[in-house]
C-alpha cells in the first residue's frame, strides 16, 4: 500500500513539473482581441540547435494588428520527443491567437 501511494505521489510530481514548461508569450499590438487560434509545429534537429522548418508567424496572423504569439512544449510535444530525440530532433508548438 505505501509502494502506491508513493508511486502515485511522484507521478503527481512529475505531471506538476511538466505542466509549466518551457512556454513563451509575446503580445503583439494590445495581443489578442479574437478567438481564432492558428497552431503550427516547429521542428530542430540537434536538440533545438538547427531549425528544420520555419514558423512564420507574421504571415499566420496575417493583417492582425493586435494578437499573441504562444511558443510552448505541449504535452504533445513532449510525447513526440521522447520517440524523436534518439535521433536528435525535437518539436515545439508555436500558436498564434488573433
Amino acid at each position: 500500500m505505501l509502494k502506491k501511494i508513493t508511486a502515485v505521489l511522484m507521478m503527481m510530481v512529475f505531471v506538476f513539473m511538466l505542466a509549466g514548461c518551457a512556454a513563451h508569450i509575446h503580445k503583439v499590438g494590445d495581443g489578442a482581441q479574437g478567438s481564432t487560434v492558428v497552431e503550427k509545429r516547429q521542428w530542430y534537429a540537434l536538440f533545438g540547435l538547427i531549425p528544420i522548418n520555419e514558423v512564420d508567424t507574421a504571415a499566420i496572423a496575417g493583417d492582425a494588428e493586435d494578437y499573441t504569439i504562444t511558443t510552448q512544449q505541449s504535452a504533445i510535444d513532449i510525447i513526440l520527443n521522447i520517440f524523436t530525440s534518439y535521433v536528435t530532433v525535437q518539436s515545439r508548438t508555436v500558436t498564434v491567437e488573433k
